[in-house]
């Protein structure tokens, strides 16, 4: 199911589509901080596959359209933004409605006249739920742990196959 278009393709640094490739260094960043957790795709995708579980991935999606409408440009691709946001996350009607505190107040007046922090404070207090609440469970969940795993066996791989290359050249010199 597409829930709207203006997520983009998660890619990696380098324009990438992420993968599950990281260094270790990824899930210890991970459980530093949910906003450690937010910069990373892979992150993002191991976090939205957890809240998906817990019914709760709106939350995120929430989150990332709100990061992803701070950076248009232009009135009329900001409207068009805006309204999708409203009508996918706040409106009565939302197909994947985040409950927020004075939801009730929002209406579509407030998307005649958008600007790039008009969701901040919804935004705000998603990010709230998430951080004391799914971010938690999810460090302790399987999703995480076993990816933790993944990446620890694999980094042991890696180290053992290096060793293995540094004492063929010593012994084969």
């Amino acid at each position: 199911m597409v829930l709207f278009s203006i997520f983009p393709e998660i890619n990696d640094s380098e324009g990438h589509p992420s993968s599950s490739r990281q260094s270790l260094k990824g899930t210890s960043e991970w459980a530093t901080s949910l906003e450690n957790l937010l910069e990373d795709p892979e992150g993002v995708k191991r976090f939205r596959e957890f809240l998906k579980k817990e019914f709760s991935e709106e939350n995120v999606l929430f989150w990332l359209a709100c990061e992803e409408f701070k950076k248009t440009q232009g009135k009329k691709q900001m409207r068009e933004k805006a309204k999708e946001i409203y009508m996918t996350f706040l409106s009565n009607k939302a197909s994947s409605q985040v409950n927020v505190e004075g939801q009730s107040r929002l209406n579509e007046t407030i998307l005649e006249t958008p600007h790039p922090l008009m969701f901040q404070k919804l935004q705000d207090q998603i990010f709230n739920l998430m951080k004391y609440d799914s971010y938690s469970r999810f460090l302790k969940s399987d999703i995480f742990l076993n990816h933790k795993k993944s990446e620890e066996q694999e980094e042991n791989s890696s180290e053992a196959q290096t060793a293995a290359k540094r004492a063929s050249r010593i012994y084969n010199t």
